[in-house]
């Protein structure tokens, strides 16, 4: 049986959501996210742009600095675009090893009214370390928990390489621990990790997948977090099998009652984005890779929606 803090999670109806009626009459909207991940324009300068690609909103870290926030909460409110906040509890991706789980803990509580104060909808959190043993994870994700809980924030907890959630059997332990969590589905890392698409009977996600609270949409496979380009010929069966993935989650925020299911598009550099040997040109524009799987996901979900 159901959690029923974690149920009223997945059914909580997402601030401003409203329904579809345009697409498939099925009561859910697709609300769609671009990340801020190699972005330096400010918002109200990259605004326009991101609003012609028929994004709702964007997701980036907490900003830690209060000028800076301020600014960012003022141009938030300027351009109508909603945020879904990043917190990284170990300080940035790869978490600082020295951290212990208690500051891991007071980074994620005091982060998360650096969140509220930028009315966030919702916050991603990148949380914990891949090297600690599993009661340690257990106890740590337990009070993270409690502690979104106290501030009166959702968390969704991000599966990504180098923290707690790095690995989905891992993860499915831990969740069958912790049964209040809910998460951010980052597949590609787990294809990466796994050397494997996860697409064997042996490899199953089904426990995971209802537990799914928000997507992130950038195309992975078994050896790279990124492929070159999602439309390219070569990986339009691991396009699908991920779409295959993202659909079963929006069936479940569907079959739960939510009125909206957020995704965003996450296509990043930092080593993500392939480039060409001694050149360092890049095989692809990080801003068309972005665009192309908004404008794709946003035709996915409009199929489902017809066929639902």
């Amino acid at each position: 049986m159901k959690n029923s803090v974690f149920q009223s999670l997945l059914e909580r109806d997402l601030p401003g959501s409203k329904p579809l009626s345009a697409t498939g009459e099925i009561g859910m909207e697709l609300e769609l996210y671009r990340t801020l991940w190699g972005v330096s324009e400010p918002l109200n300068a990259i605004a326009p742009q991101l609003k012609q690609a028929g994004f709702d909103g964007v997701e980036g870290r907490v900003i830690l600095d209060d000028h800076k926030r301020a600014a960012f909460k003022h141009q938030l409110a300027q351009t109508g675009l909603s945020y879904i906040a990043i917190i990284f509890t170990g300080g940035d991706v790869i978490p600082d090893q020295s951290q212990t789980p208690d500051d891991h803990l007071n980074t994620l509580e005091t982060q998360l009214e650096y969140a509220k104060a930028l009315n966030a909808r919702f916050v991603n959190v990148l949380a914990g370390n891949d090297r600690w043993p599993m009661e340690t994870q257990v106890r740590f994700f337990r009070r993270a928990v409690e502690i979104a809980s106290q501030a009166g924030m959702t968390c969704s907890f991000e599966t990504h390489r180098g923290s707690s959630l790095y690995s989905p059997w891992v993860t499915l332990e831990l969740m069958a621990r912790v049964p209040e969590l809910v998460f951010t589905m980052d597949i590609s890392h787990w294809f990466l990790v796994c050397e494997r698409l996860l697409d064997r009977p042996e490899d199953d996600l089904s426990e995971f997948l209802p537990r799914v609270f928000h997507i992130q949409a950038r195309v992975g496979y078994d050896q790279g977090a990124q492929v070159p380009h999602p439309a390219a010929p070569e990986y339009q069966a691991t396009l699908a099998f991920h779409q295959s993935l993202w659909q079963q989650v929006w069936q479940h925020h569907l079959d739960s009652g939510r009125s909206a299911t957020t995704m965003t598009a996450e296509f990043g550099p930092d080593g993500y984005l392939h480039h060409l040997p001694f050149t360092d040109v890049p095989v692809a524009d990080l801003w068309s890779l972005n665009d192309w799987i908004a404008k794709e996901e946003r035709a996915h979900f409009q199929r489902f929606a017809a066929h639902t």
